[in-house]
């Protein structure tokens, strides 16, 4: 939204087929993406919230009924989500990808050069560790890590405004200087 917001053209591309949260996150739940015949194939045209343009599987999918597909048939809807989405004219292309080093993660490197990587983690030692082999795994198909942020570490409490720790919150600062 601030990539929007300063003029650029985006495109967000849900790619936790397993948890889609964009659709919730940009307001868009209940909206389903048309299609478009192009040369006799049916292409998508995603939906636009706050100057970006999205798509999800959470548009396409029942909200109540879980994705339960194996690998391959995930890593099929994210190379149809780049292929067969008419994304127009873009300067970013944002993948909100699941946790871990997967499916989902393997197919996006193997299937589009990336400028980089932004690792999004908790400050728990669980979702920390994850983050490690996440920017491991980044390292190794080289795409080069941009930076780590850390999510959810404190909130400022309404009723007394201060600052209230959620966990202890300094694992991604440790994390980043470790690489």
């Amino acid at each position: 939204v601030a990539l929007a917001k300063d003029g650029a053209k985006v495109g967000l591309l849900d790619a936790d087929i397993y948890g889609p949260s964009i659709p919730l996150k940009f307001g868009l739940e209940h909206s389903k993406p048309e299609a478009h015949p192009v040369n006799g194939h049916a292409m998508m045209v995603p939906l636009e919230a706050h100057g970006v343009k999205v798509m999800s599987i959470g548009f396409l999918v029942d909200p109540n009924t879980a994705v339960v597909w194996r690998g391959p048939m995930a890593s099929g809807a994210l190379k149809q989500f780049m292929s067969d989405v008419l994304w127009g004219e873009l300067d970013y292309l944002i993948f909100d990808l699941p946790p871990g080093t997967g499916d989902i993660q393997l197919t996006l490197v193997q299937t589009i050069p990336l400028t980089g990587a932004v690792i999004v983690t908790t400050p728990q030692d669980v979702a920390l560790a994850d983050a490690r082999q996440a920017v491991r795994m980044f390292a190794k198909v080289n795409v080069p890590v941009l930076g780590i942020v850390e999510n959810m570490s404190y909130f400022i409490c309404l009723s007394f405004h201060v600052r209230e720790e959620l966990f202890f919150h300094i694992g991604a600062v440790k994390a980043a200087e470790q690489f």
